[in-house]
C-alpha cells in the first residue's frame, strides 16, 4: 500500500513538472490572474473563487486533458533506486541488442556518407533556399538524382536481428513451454492468449456495435451508425479525452475521426503550434541533411507508388522534413529502448562539447517510414496540424515499431505473440508452413512493422488505427496478422513454398479488417 502510494506520488510530481513547461501551464496561469478582474473572486475565497471559476470555463477540462495525455504514454513506476536505462528497458540483453543494432545502423550511415562525399549536414547557399521556399508546396514535382542513395536498412533486414535474439539466461533450454514454441522469435516473453486478449478487447465482442461490421445481429447497421453518430458528436461537445478514447472503441465515423484522434492525442492548433511548425520549416529550407535524400528516396520507393496514397507526395516531404529537425521529438527517448545517434563537429570527434544528436529529432527514417505518415494525409489538411498528429502518434506508438524492447507493444512482443496465436490455435497450418520453409513470421513481419499502411484499404486502415488509439495498444495488430492467415488458411495449407505462400497473402486490399478480428477473437476460435 506504502509503494502504490509512493509510486502514484512519483507520478503526480512528474506529471506537474512536465505540464509545468507546457503552454497550456502558462495559459492557466494568465486566465487565472485575468480572474482577479472579475466581480465574482472574493478575497477571503480567493483559491476555490478561481478554481470554480477555471472550471466553469472550460480550463479544466483541457487540464484533464493534458493529464490523460501524459498517462496516456507514461512508463510505469519503477524501483526508485533503479537507474535511469530501467526506465528506457529493464531487460539487460535487450538493451545490448537494441545498442548493437544502433551501430549497425550509424555504420551504414556513415559509409553511405564517405561513399558519396556527402556531409551529414550543410547550409543551403541563399539561392538554393529560395528555390526550396518557392517549390514547398509542390517538392513532388522535383525529380534529385537519388539513384546512388539506399535506405539505411529494410524491415527484413531487421526481422532478421530480431531472430537471432536471445536472451543468455535460457541458452540451455532451461523452460520446457518455452522451448515448444517453434516460430522465428526465441526470446521468452509473456504475450497474451486468447482468453486475456478477448478480455482486452472486450468491445469487440459479437454482440457490440461495431463500425465496419455491415450485419450485426442485434442491431440493423443504419440505426447502430446513426446513434453512435449523435454519441461522438456529444463526446466532442464535451471535449473529454478519455471519453473519445473509450467512444473509438467501436470505431470512428467518418466525419468525426480527425477531430476525435485530434481530442485523444491532446492536439489542438493553438497559435504557438503553427509558429512553432513555421521554424521547423526555416530550419529545413536552410539546412540541408543526409537523412532529406533519404526521405525524398522512401517516398519515391513506397508512398509515390501507392494508389492511394501518392497524392500526398508533397504532404509527406514537408511533415517528414519538418520531423527530421524537431528537438522535441528527443523526449521520447526517456521510455524508449532506443537512443538518439550522436555526431561531433569536423575537427572535434570524441569532445563531448562538440557533440550533436543526429538527426536532429534522434530518428533514422527507414525504408516504409513515410507510411506512418501516409494515411493521416486523409484526415489532416492543414500542415501544422497533420505534423502534430503525426508527431504524436509517433512517440505514442510508432517508434516500438523500430525499436528492440520487452514492451507488449513493442515489436519483439508482437511477433511473439502472432507466432504464438498460431502455433496455439492455428497449428495444423503453422506446422505446415514451417516444414515448406514458409515461416508465417517472414511474410506478416512487414505488417507489422508498418502497422499495415500500404498493405490494406484506406477505409479499414483507419478503422484498425481506431482501435490502436482507443486501446492504447498495438498488440491488435498480431492478432489481425494471426487472423489474416486464419482467413486464408485453406489456401495456405496448398502451398509448397515461401513464394507460393506470399503470392497467396500477397493482396490485403480487399480485406474486412473488423469482421476478421471478431470471427479470429470470439467465433473460430476457442
Amino acid at each position: 500500500m506504502l509503494q502504490e502510494e509512493s509510486d502514484l506520488s512519483l507520478i503526480i510530481a512528474q506529471i506537474v513538472q512536465k505540464l509545468k513547461g507546457s503552454s497550456l501551464y502558462a495559459q492557466l496561469e494568465r486566465q487565472a490572474w485575468a480572474s482577479l478582474q472579475r466581480p465574482e473572486i472574493k478575497l477571503e475565497s480567493l483559491k476555490e473563487d478561481i478554481k470554480r471559476f477555471l472550471k466553469t470555463s472550460g480550463w479544466e477540462k483541457k487540464l484533464q486533458n493534458a493529464v490523460y495525455s501524459e498517462l496516456s504514454v507514461f512508463p510505469l513506476p519503477t524501483h526508485p533506486a533503479a537507474p535511469p536505462e530501467h526506465l528506457k528497458e529493464p531487460l539487460v540483453y535487450m538493451r545490448k541488442a537494441q545498442g548493437s543494432w544502433e551501430k549497425r545502423i550509424l555504420k551504414s550511415l556513415n559509409s553511405m556518407c564517405t561513399e558519396l562525399s556527402i556531409p551529414l549536414a550543410r547550409k543551403r547557399p541563399v539561392g538554393e533556399q529560395k528555390e526550396l521556399l518557392n517549390k514547398w508546396n509542390e517538392m513532388g514535382t522535383d525529380e534529385p538524382d537519388l539513384s546512388l542513395f539506399r535506405p539505411v536498412y529494410a524491415p527484413k533486414d531487421f526481422l532478421e536481428v530480431l531472430i537471432n535474439l536471445r536472451n543468455p539466461n535460457y541458452e540451455n533450454g532451461d523452460s520446457l513451454s518455452f522451448r515448444t514454441h517453434l516460430g522465428l522469435i526465441q526470446v521468452p516473453l509473456k504475450v497474451k492468449d486468447i482468453p486475456e486478449l478477448k478480455e482486452l478487447f472486450v468491445e469487440l465482442g459479437l454482440t457490440t456495435g461495431q463500425l465496419g461490421i455491415d450485419d450485426s445481429t442485434q442491431v440493423p447497421p443504419e440505426l447502430f451508425e446513426n446513434e453512435h453518430v449523435r454519441i461522438g458528436q456529444k463526446v466532442l461537445a464535451e471535449q473529454d479525452s478519455a471519453a473519445a478514447q473509450q467512444y473509438v472503441r467501436q470505431g470512428s465515423p467518418t466525419a468525426l475521426r480527425a477531430e476525435l484522434w485530434a481530442l485523444i492525442l491532446n492536439i489542438s492548433s493553438q497559435p504557438e503550434d503553427i509558429l512553432y511548425y513555421e521554424q521547423l520549416k526555416t530550419n529545413v529550407i536552410q539546412h540541408d541533411l543526409l537523412v532529406d535524400s533519404l526521405i525524398y528516396k522512401d517516398v519515391k520507393l513506397t508512398a509515390s507508388n501507392d494508389d492511394y496514397y501518392f497524392v500526398f507526395e508533397d504532404y509527406l516531404y514537408q511533415v517528414l522534413l519538418c520531423f527530421s529537425r524537431d528537438t522535441s521529438v528527443l523526449g521520447h527517448f526517456a521510455y524508449n529502448s532506443a537512443s538518439p545517434p550522436r555526431s561531433y563537429i569536423r575537427g572535434k570527434l570524441g569532445i563531448e562539447e562538440y557533440a550533436v544528436f543526429y538527426p536532429p529529432n534522434g530518428v533514422i527514417p527507414f525504408h516504409g517510414f513515410s507510411m506512418y505518415v501516409a494515411p493521416l494525409c486523409f484526415l489532416y489538411h492543414e500542415p501544422s496540424k497533420l505534423y502534430q498528429m503525426f508527431r504524436e502518434m509517433y512517440v505514442r506508438f510508432f517508434f516500438r515499431l523500430h525499436s528492440i524492447s520487452s514492451h507488449p507493444s513493442g515489436i519483439v512482443s508482437l511477433c511473439l505473440l502472432f507466432e504464438t496465436l498460431l502455433q496455439t490455435y492455428l497449428p495444423q497450418l503453422f506446422y505446415h508452413l514451417r516444414e515448406i520453409g514458409a515461416q508465417p513470421l517472414r511474410i506478416s513481419f512487414k505488417w507489422m512493422v508498418r502497422a499495415f499502411s500500404g498493405y490494406l484499404a484506406t477505409d479499414q486502415l483507419l478503422l484498425l488505427w481506431d482501435r490502436i488509439l482507443g486501446y492504447n495498444s498495438l498488440e491488435i495488430l498480431a492478432v489481425l496478422a494471426a487472423a489474416v492467415f486464419a482467413f486464408r488458411a485453406v489456401n495456405l495449407m496448398e502451398v509448397t513454398s515461401l513464394a507460393a505462400a506470399e503470392a497467396v497473402l500477397a493482396d490485403l486490399s480487399t480485406l474486412k479488417v473488423m469482421p476478421l478480428l471478431q470471427i479470429f477473437l470470439f467465433a473460430t476460435v476457442t
